[in-house]
């Protein structure tokens, strides 16, 4: 039997009993730096594979390092393992349990495939030479656990050459993967705008300055920085998601405040509409002789795949499941990752694992939403491959 089946074959034996984990983890899903349960069963079932356990790196970051062969180089395979906040509408047996938490984006699944692809590394050692650190990041979601995970050590106490992201992705046919090299998840920033003016009736605008007459000003010009600040081959986009101001009829407002997001891929692009934000918000404030204060925060960078990595990941891919089952030209998603700063440091590539189609628009961060449990054995099959391949034993 050649060898890629022989690893399949065994993760599919195990599919029930990771299936069941799987569906505990997701009804009882942690939120951003709050995983103690979670990291306590990832840390009990590593350790019950053999696996050395180092815990309580960012707070409730894991890492197992499972050692093959002698062999001077070493890997590192990340998952994330938050939910959200958000109240989960499903209705079977192993919906959340906690209120206002859910795994909407299939973390839980995500987690599961790397201690699948744990348990068959730990049991064959022989099959790599050198190191595999299983990465389980807490505080995905908004939060940049990556980042915090770096912070507290991670690559100095973990010496690692080039570490991989995964990510399951609603609309890739099951058995699917996507990777390319470049820009993969974009860049993510907010802002929030606060603006003071003088209140007064809302009969005699005269006496007042009208914060909300600014403010809609403000949503429209911002609009104009993509439009017409940017270069259009370079993708952004800049979205006011929040306006708050007023409380009644007559009265027109001291302060009304705005917040968004900005999104983009290229560096430069994000300190252009930071400087043209601020030069905007600047002219309205004189314009409508009100105040303007302006809170920007620079919050993940771009998901940047190093070009040999990637081509790496599509060929082990590609050998595995076959060269049509992966696109090595997916469009970027304008949506954000915080694996983008392990990126930063160190070479690597991050994928999307197909989760089945997206039946009823029920994409991730949806109410409705869950990880798909037929995609367990292709996940950890492909972290054995990533594994055995970039760690080769002769």
């Amino acid at each position: 039997m050649h060898p890629e089946h022989v690893v399949i074959q065994a993760l599919n034996g195990w599919q029930e009993e990771f299936t069941r984990l799987r569906r505990d983890l997701h009804a009882h899903p942690e939120i951003a730096f709050q995983e103690h349960r979670t990291a306590g069963i990832v840390q009990d079932v590593l350790r019950s594979y053999g696996i050395e356990v180092h815990h309580g790196i960012a707070g409730t970051g894991v890492v197992g390092v499972i050692k093959g062969k002698d062999g001077a180089q070493a890997i590192g395979l990340r998952a994330d393992m938050d939910a959200l906040p958000l109240a989960e509408e499903n209705t079977f047996d192993h919906r959340s349990r906690y209120t206002g938490k859910m795994h909407a984006c299939g973390h839980d699944g995500h987690t599961i495939m790397l201690l699948a692809a744990a348990r068959y590394l730990a049991a064959h050692r022989d099959s790599f030479a050198g190191t595999v650190y299983l990465i389980f990041q807490p505080a995905e979601e908004n939060e940049g656990g990556a980042l915090a995970m770096i912070e507290a050590g991670l690559f100095e106490r973990f010496d690692l050459q080039s570490v991989f992201g995964m990510h399951n992705m609603p609309g890739i046919p099951v058995g699917h993967f996507a990777v390319r090299a470049g820009a993969m998840m974009a860049g993510f920033d907010t802002f929030d705008i606060e603006i003071r003016g003088t209140g007064g009736h809302a009969a005699m605008p005269q006496h007042a300055r009208d914060v909300i007459v600014a403010a809609t000003q403000l949503v429209t010009a911002l609009q104009t920085i993509h439009s017409r600040r940017i270069d259009p081959i370079q993708p952004s986009v800049i979205s006011v998601t929040q306006l708050h101001a007023g409380t009644t009829y007559n009265v027109l407002p001291e302060t009304a405040t705005l917040s968004g997001t900005v999104r983009y891929f290229d560096a430069t692009v994000r300190a252009l509409i930071e400087a043209r934000l601020r030069e905007i918000c600047e002219g309205i404030a004189k314009t409508c002789e009100v105040a303007i204060e302006v809170r920007y925060q620079q919050r993940y960078p771009a998901t940047l795949n190093t070009p040999a990595e990637a081509a790496e990941c599509a060929t082990i891919l590609s050998t595995l499941f076959g060269k049509e089952k992966v696109d090595t030209a997916p469009q970027p998603l304008m949506a954000a990752e915080d694996f983008a700063w392990m990126l930063e440091k160190k070479p690597g590539a991050y994928v999307w694992i197909g989760n089945g189609k997206d039946d009823g628009g029920c994409m991730v961060h949806n109410p409705r939403y869950d990880f798909n449990d037929a995609i367990i054995p292709y996940g950890a099959a492909y972290w054995v491959a990533l594994a055995q391949t970039l760690l080769p034993s002769r």
